[in-house]
């Protein structure tokens, strides 16, 4: 019979392919960038590296980071991608590690895959292929990759422990952790981490920066750094998933909003101090 914890894991897991599908669906029928304006996704890679990949990929690119603008990608590696979405990072870094390398993306979102395929299929990569699976059980067999990489994904998951044990199990001794994930600097309130809207917004799931580096001691791995990318305003992140003083429009309207924002999960956590961040998050496996 099934638990409290394992029907939460599913709710969240159906919230999350449910939405990133509907995603895939619009950028593949031609609606365009799935960014906008989101003070998350927006802005991360250079012109140099948007012009170098099929459009649609970078249009359905909704990451907090450019991790494979860090992770000192090297020819011959082998690279996974948690969370690959519609192909953006597997795409660079397959340039990246040449093509004496090799690209893994994982995603369990049957519209992301087909999208990403079509991407790689338009950019001619032959050193890549798409694999569909959960973060929490990867398909591959163990020390069989040099370089895991993530985009803002690890924040969905609902056992991140699990997650990062995994990566371990599937990295070289030696191997490197580098990801992008948003990082909450202080204790969220209860009520924003149960919000499923700001769940799949990459906001309520956010671990805390130090119980990050515990789960990533604890699964085995060395030299952990967290290194903060940006620093994100409160009140525009309420309004980019519908909430606080500002709307999902973005213009502020009156005092009824202002009261809303100041009794709101956002207002609170930023009054204590706290913080949500992109982070840059670093780890190696021991040789």
């Amino acid at each position: 019979m099934a638990t409290t914890r394992d029907q939460e894991s599913d709710t969240i897991r159906e919230t999350v392919r449910e939405k990133y599908g509907d995603i895939a669906r619009g950028v593949l029928a031609g609606a365009g960038s799935a960014q906008r304006d989101d003070p998350i996704t927006s802005d991360l890679y250079s012109r140099d590296e948007a012009t170098a990949i099929p459009l649609a990929a970078l249009q359905a690119s909704l990451g907090c980071g450019n991790p494979i603008a860090l992770a000192d990608l090297r020819p011959g590696e082998t690279v996974l991608d948690l969370g690959s979405g519609g192909g953006i990072d597997v795409l660079l870094s397959a340039r990246r590690v040449g093509p004496e390398g090799f690209a893994y993306g994982l995603d369990m979102t049957d519209e992301m895959l087909a999208l990403a395929e079509e991407n790689r299929q338009q950019a001619g990569a032959e050193n890549v292929a798409f694999l569909k699976g959960q973060i929490e059980a990867i398909p591959l067999p163990e020390a069989s990759v040099d370089v895991i990489v993530s985009n803002c994904v690890i924040n969905l998951a609902a056992d991140k422990g699990q997650v990062l044990r995994e990566a371990y199990r599937v990295l070289r001794p030696g191997g490197r952790f580098a990801v992008s994930d948003v990082v909450a600097q202080g204790e969220l309130p209860d009520d924003l981490r149960t919000d499923m809207e700001a769940w799949v917004g990459c906001i309520a799931g956010a671990l805390e920066e130090q119980e990050y580096r515990r789960l990533l001691m604890e699964s085995g791995f060395g030299d952990v750094d967290v290194e903060v990318t940006r620093v994100y305003d409160p009140a525009e992140l309420a309004a980019s998933v519908g909430g606080g003083c500002c709307g999902s429009g973005g213009a502020c309207c009156g005092e009824s909003s202002a009261i809303a924002w100041d009794d709101s999960a956002y207002a609170r956590f930023a009054a204590s101090g706290g913080r949500l961040v992109s982070a840059f998050v670093r780890a190696r496996k021991p040789e």
